[in-house]
Parts: structure tokens; sequence; C-alpha cells
């Protein structure tokens, strides 16, 4: 807790209330960071608004500047908050994606569009290479066998913002020597472009979600700020007879993307593949 004694008053006359829902053992600065999101949520200050200067948020909260930076620090890498050179930090809108895994292929097949036809696709590199030891391990294949691979940048249309790095690796035998390994967008989805080529269905997909921090690489595309995380997904997809077609990965900043999954609850136990363990 902050200042068991009289709270100290900030710039605007209203007392810093440090409840103990903010946790009286964790660190100030997350005390600090807790106390500005709850007062973003409640309406306080609202997107777009400029946020107090630091040096009297540290006033109002009687704490060094280096510890009122790390509070900062914290709501910037949760998407929270930006700062805008020379002007000050400012309230974000709260504007995430969408991702609804389970009618993604169901409205592609209606629409005979791309799985996220919303976003500006560029296509960075296709044709064959040496399949990375993460995805050979989903694939049941060797590292080092030779797929063809896309990958792809990902652009809000509005805004021309990064918002995904993507990549499909797909089967030497199903899209080698053709059109897949040039580096266009493709009219349609690309499921349906495999669909095509191989005479197969896309029948089951899995996903596999994973919070981390990004590399640099990633972090200079998506214009992360430090600390930042990300949220990366493996999906899978397989063929009735459970050939795999396609395994995708995506990665976006997690502040940007939430994820919908809208499933009917069994009403007798099943025997899943594992169990689950949250």
């Amino acid at each position: 807790m902050f200042n068991r004694g009289r709270p100290p008053q900030d710039p605007d006359g209203d007392r810093a209330e440090m409840t103990e829902d903010l946790g009286a053992r964790a660190p100030k600065y997350l005390q600090i960071a807790a106390q500005l999101r709850r007062e973003v949520r409640e309406g306080r200050f609202k997107p777009d608004n400029r946020l107090p200067a630091e040096t009297a948020l540290a006033e109002r909260f009687r704490v060094s500047p280096v510890t009122l930076r790390n509070a900062i620090g914290v709501l910037r890498a949760e998407g929270l908050i930006e700062s805008r050179h020379g002007v000050g930090t400012f309230v974000r809108e709260s504007r995430r994606l969408h991702r609804r895994s389970r009618d993604r292929y169901g409205r592609a097949r209606q629409d005979q569009q791309l799985l996220t036809s919303h976003l500006r696709h560029e296509i960075v590199f296709a044709g064959r290479v040496p399949v990375p030891a993460h995805i050979a391990e989903v694939m049941g294949v060797e590292p080092d066998t030779e797929v063809v691979v896309r990958r792809r940048h990902l652009f809000g249309r509005e805004t021309d913002k990064p918002e995904e790095i993507g990549a499909s690796y797909l089967p030497a035998e199903i899209a080698a020597g053709t059109f897949l390994e040039e580096p266009t967008v493709t009219a349609k989805g690309l499921f349906l472009c495999v669909e095509d080529l191989s005479g197969k269905r896309y029948a089951t997909a899995r996903d596999q979600w994973i919070a981390r921090l990004p590399t640099a690489e990633e972090s200079a595309v998506l214009g992360l700020s430090t600390g930042a995380p990300v949220m990366h997904v493996i999906h899978t997809a397989r063929a009735e007879d459970d050939t795999i077609l396609e395994v995708s990965e995506s990665i976006w900043p997690a502040d940007r993307i939430m994820i919908i999954d809208e499933y009917a609850v069994e009403p007798t136990a099943s025997a899943p593949d594992a169990p689950s363990d949250v």
C-alpha cells in the first residue's frame, strides 16, 4: 500500500487512493500501473486523452521518476497507452482484431475470399525451403525436409499498420512447381487453392497457442515497444485421410488480438487426446 497516512493529492486535487485490490505486496510500479489501468477503464482517461506529465504522476504517487517510468512501461507494453515523440503519452483506442477459428473456413468457402480479407496482404517470400525444426515436428517430417513456404505480412487497410506476420508451409508434393511458389496474393483463400491442387478437402484443424516475447525481427516488423509480448499460433490442417495439407503460423501483437472460441459443452465425459491443464 502507498502512504498509509494521509493520501497524496494529484495535480487536480483528487486523492490518489491505492486500494487493497492493487496488491499491497506488489512492487510500487505495478501498483501504480494497476491504478492507472483502472482509471483508464473507468473512463477518467479516455481514448486519445493525454496522460499527465511523468513528473506530475511521480509527485502524485510520491515515487521516483524511475519507478513511475517503470509503471508507464507496463501499460505501454500492454498496448493501453502509447508515447508520441515530443508530444506526450496518450491512451490508445482499444480495438482488437477478433479471431473466430471455428467459422473461418466456412465464411471463406462462401465468399471465395481470403481468410483475412479485412487486411491487406503482402507476400514477402514464396518458394522451397528446408522446413524449420518447430514446423517439422508438427508435420511429422525430418528437419530440413523441403517444403513450399509462403511468408506474408498483413496490414490494416485503413491504417496501413502492420498487424500480423504469417507463414504457410505446404508439402512439396502438393505445391512445388505451382503458382504457390510465386510471391503474389492468391485470389481466394490459400486453403481453397490447396484443395484444388491436392484433390483433398480440409477436414480437421488444430491450433497451438503460445504467448511470448518477440524476436528482434518480429518486433521491428510489427513496430512493438520494448517488452511488448506477441501471440503465436501454429495451425495444422488435415484432410479426411489425416494427411497434412498445410501448417501455418501467425504472430500478432498480444494487445491487438482477441481469441474467441464458441463451442458446445459436452453432456457426458469424453476421452481427449491429452488432458487440459487449465
